[in-house]
């Protein structure tokens, strides 16, 4: 199988570069950037069968801008990552309070606030000490 994504148009074997959604509520198709993931209730397009695009009489069409490159991170995002990295790193009386209270709450079922590996949190983002030899 191809990894590139091929346009959803019958017997067109060109490779998808948007993706269409339809928006019954609002009687909107809407084309846009080729998802990140194939979609069920979508359909990637070639750049022919795009522009050609119209829409059923009373419907509108939404056109948003097509990138033209492979999707980067912007700078926003790197550095929102690291701040978050930096403040996990960082101890919290938290994490102090947690593994001093966690001790009678009956079962020691070993869940994330029993892990002794933790030294602390941020959302999803956890520091673990590294192993010992």
């Amino acid at each position: 199988m191809s990894p590139v994504r091929r346009c959803s148009r019958t017997a067109c074997g060109r490779p998808a570069v948007a993706t269409l959604t339809y928006v019954y509520a609002d009687s909107t198709a809407v084309l846009g950037p080729l998802a990140t993931y194939a979609e069920p209730h979508c359909y990637d397009l070639c750049s022919e069968h795009s522009e050609r695009l119209t829409a059923p009489r009373g419907w509108e069409v939404v056109r948003l801008a097509v990138d033209s490159g492979p999707p980067r991170p912007s700078g926003d995002d790197l550095e929102a990552l690291a701040n978050a990295v930096r403040e996990a790193a960082r101890p919290h009386e938290r994490a102090a309070g947690a593994a001093a209270g966690s001790g009678g709450s009956g079962g020691g079922h070993g869940g994330r606030e029993g892990d002794p590996r933790e030294v602390a949190r941020r959302g999803h983002l956890r520091v673990l000490r590294s192993p010992e030899p």
